[in-house]
């Protein structure tokens, strides 16, 4: 690996958010990526990637040791984006064994090397929702409904504790996309529209709430930009990274159909209960693919919208996409490439021969 540059380590390196962000940082820093065996994707071309399996203290050890053969004892900044997230289950022992002391198990491997930055995803989910008309910011009350949000706020306060004199910054994210989608309830959503599914046009919750998005180009050019400004930041920094306009889940719905069918969806509310056993009823029927599980129901009011002056002082950020001025792009991606489009969303294609 090529001398005299920064060098940076970024944990899952070959997820979404890491590969881009490797791609887009280039050939300005010496990136070291830490992954698992066997990634989803490709390794980035531009980064020396390593296997890592957060869940093991020799795997984590092994890699850190390789960091120190190649000869990078001093590390600019940590991008720990390496986690555990699925929306099949709303519990999971993974999210104890990779969030949390896979982050323990990093920083205590950590103490031998001389670190500018250990910089955290976290997301936006840690935070209590907040009500139309309001905006959360970063010191808005903290409430995680479910483990993987719980694994983050355990995974930060773990931070906080075992930092030593480490500067830390504290990332939490909204929903990111890109012009492909690679959301999963986004795509999730246009499906149902697109299929001109009947359960496309009911939700279980207000569909004047909506939650906070970012594009990924937006998301990667915060964290290299907290990379850049480490120097200047606060010993401990919290940042809420996502785009300042949320779009309720009806609005996005009207959007969609006029993209895709060039006419307006109707969308009804419809009570918890019934939605919830409706999901039930589904999940048991063989051969269905189901995305919405029951205790996703109770979710599904949930609003968050962000106040992002903190991101715009201390790193100069400001989002240049925006979800509703991106969706022609991704409906157009999805309507010249049905079948590879499915398949980047992990969805299964039932897509009709006049497509």
């Amino acid at each position: 690996m090529e001398k005299g540059r920064e060098t940076l380590i970024v944990t899952g390196s070959s997820g979404l958010i890491g590969s881009a962000f490797i791609d887009h940082v280039g050939g300005a820093y010496t990136e070291i990526g830490f992954d698992c065996k066997g990634p989803p994707r490709p390794g980035p071309k531009t980064a020396h990637v390593i296997t890592c399996d957060l869940s093991s203290d020799e795997s984590v050890y092994a890699a850190l040791n390789e960091v120190r053969r190649l000869g990078h004892g001093q590390i600019a900044s940590i991008l720990h984006l390496g986690a555990y997230y699925s929306f099949s289950s709303e519990s999971s022992p993974l999210y104890e064994q990779v969030n949390v002391r896979g982050t323990e198990r990093l920083l205590h491997g950590l103490r031998d090397f001389e670190i500018e930055q250990f910089l955290f995803a976290s997301t936006m989910l840690v935070h209590q929702p907040c009500r139309p008309g309001e905006h959360i910011n970063e010191d808005w009350p903290i409430n995680p409904k479910w483990d993987y949000p719980k694994s983050k706020v355990a995974a930060e306060q773990l931070i906080l504790r075992e930092r030593g004199d480490v500067p830390v910054v504290l990332m939490r994210i909204g929903a990111v996309y890109d012009d492909r989608c690679h959301s999963i309830p986004l795509a999730r959503q246009i499906q149902r529209i697109y299929e001109k599914r009947f359960i496309g046009h009911i939700f279980p919750g207000d569909i004047t709430h909506g939650v906070a998005f970012v594009h990924m180009k937006d998301m990667v050019e915060a964290l290299l930009l907290a990379v850049e400004h480490r120097k200047n930041l606060p010993q401990v920094t919290t940042v809420l990274i996502g785009e300042p306009e949320t779009r309720s889940y009806d609005e996005l719905q009207r959007a969609i159909s006029r993209q895709v069918h060039g006419k307006e969806w109707k969308t009804y509310e419809i009570p918890r209960t019934l939605a919830k056993l409706g999901a039930w009823l589904q999940n048991l029927v063989p051969g269905v693919d189901p995305f919405v599980k029951p205790w996703m129901i109770d979710l599904s009011d949930d609003h968050y919208a962000f106040e992002i002056s903190r991101a715009r002082t201390l790193l100069g950020w400001e989002p240049r996409h925006s979800l509703l001025e991106t969706l022609p792009r991704i409906i157009s991606e999805l309507k010249m490439d049905p079948v590879g489009w499915y398949l980047e969303n992990n969805l299964r294609a039932k897509i009709s021969a006049d497509r």
